[in-house]
């Protein structure tokens, strides 16, 4: 059996899912994260077989003695401060997507066994897409481009890996989600941030489970030096507007989704930073596509249970509710301006200019 796995940012979506998979496979897993309330009532749920190393990863000195110690054959790097979030504290999220990502891989390369480095992008390095321009899916080949604070963190961290002495791997998720309602909080925030979003936007959609199976999998695939991109079978090839109202409608809330905005054809600026992917290499190599887009509707609506029927009911006054809390309520009618709607509520999104 292979030597131990180290999961950074291991109570986050995908790190818990990971370290749930890798557990499954009998690998040796290590969790790394923050010590927090949160995390160590999540600590509760891990598998018995995973052990939990409390670590701040922007401190240097710490990251080094969790290395030391458990002297990981394979470091899966998922921490990171995603969106919203990452709008609201510029200054923190560069010491955690770029400065500690940099320390990690430089502490990485000193050991005396270099460990494979298999680490978290995003299609998010693509920029803004607007699927009036476009044509076809993004593959791996594609330059990067840059869009907005996170797009930017995501394309200069991922170049610090790749310019790496180590064995990397660097997988660009799609648009992750879960059928358990519980793993992604359902927020004033989620909500304000998702209605920013164009409707005709394209996305690619991937259950985490599947991106749990894709980072184990990378843990010992012959991938070393790869970009793979990480999403759903084409069934999961959707547009903006569809999915939050088909999940929501799945469990129970059909209607209670707002309808938001279409985006500017004339516009290359203002898109969201997803699109279709191509995943033909990913799947050959990590064979992860296992639950596709009516999958999950379907596990969702089976989840909801008895709760479906109530839901339904609740529908009406949801909607009226959320209505008011989208980013567009009582704005001039146009087309979706996401960077202006997200600098409203969270701050600048701009790209930083310290690269």
């Amino acid at each position: 059996m292979p030597g131990t796995v180290l999961v950074t940012g291991g109570f986050g979506l995908v790190g818990s899912a990971t370290a749930a998979r890798l557990a499954e496979l009998g690998r040796t897993v290590v969790v790394a994260d923050l010590d927090s309330p949160a995390n160590r009532k999540a600590e509760m749920g891990l598998p018995a077989a995973v052990n939990v190393q409390w670590v701040d990863l922007t401190d240097a000195e710490q990251t080094a003695r969790v290395i030391a110690e458990v002297a990981p054959e394979v470091i899966i790097h998922l921490a990171a401060v995603i969106p919203p979030g990452i709008y609201r504290n510029r200054e923190l999220a560069r010491r955690v997507n770029v400065d500690a990502t940099r320390a990690l891989v430089g502490i990485a390369e000193s050991q005396p066994r270099l460990p494979r480095f298999v680490h978290a992008s995003s299609n998010a390095v693509y920029g803004a897409r607007n699927p009036h321009r476009v044509t076809g899916a993004v593959t791996a080949d594609m330059p990067m481009q840059v869009s907005d604070l996170y797009s930017a963190h995501k394309a200069e961290a991922e170049s610090i890996v790749r310019a790496s002495s180590l064995d990397w791997v660097v997988l660009r998720l799609g648009g992750v989600l879960s059928v358990d309602p519980k793993a992604i909080p359902f927020s004033a925030d989620a909500i304000y941030f998702e209605s920013c979003l164009p409707v005709d936007g394209r996305i690619h959609t991937v259950d985490v489970r599947d991106v749990a199976w894709a980072f184990a999998a990378a843990t010992t695939a012959d991938v070393v030096g790869e970009i793979l991109l990480i999403a759903g079978d084409d069934s999961h090839r959707r547009v903006q507007g569809e999915v939050g109202a088909a999940l929501a409608g799945a469990r129970g809330l059909a209607g209670g989704v707002t309808k938001g905005r279409p985006g500017d054809p004339g516009s290359d600026h203002d898109w969201f930073v997803t699109d279709w992917m191509d995943t033909t290499r990913a799947q050959e190599a990590l064979q992860f596509q296992h639950h596709t887009w009516q999958d999950m509707l379907d596990e969702a609506r089976q989840r909801a249970g008895a709760a479906r029927p109530l839901l339904r009911l609740a529908a009406p006054l949801v909607r009226a509710t959320l209505k008011r809390r989208t980013a567009y309520y009582k704005q001039p009618v146009g087309y979706a301006n996401p960077w202006d709607a997200i600098s409203r509520k969270f701050g600048d999104c701009s790209p930083d200019t310290q690269r």
